[in-house]
């Protein structure tokens, strides 16, 4: 899906200079893979909780690779 794709289904942008992550609060099924694979980047008691720029792109997408709802989306910066 292209961002603006996402952006109509709900999802929330967060930005990182290599990558940019959606996610979609409507859909998460809450299994915490995104929390417990990089806390630096998801961290729910912070605002905001998704931090793209506090790790590399590869790790951000390693990470959102396992989320088993599709509730995260990313987009890497300069990808067609």
């Amino acid at each position: 899906m292209n961002e603006q794709q996402l952006l109509d289904k709900g999802y929330r942008k967060y930005s990182g200079e290599n990558i940019d992550v959606f996610f979609n609060t409507s859909i998460c099924a809450h299994s915490a893979n995104c929390v417990n694979g990089n806390g630096e980047v998801f961290d729910t008691k912070r605002k905001p909780w998704i931090m793209a720029d506090n790790a590399s792109a590869d790790e951000v997408a390693r990470v959102i690779d396992t989320c088993p709802s599709g509730a995260l989306h990313y987009i890497r910066k300069g990808d067609a």
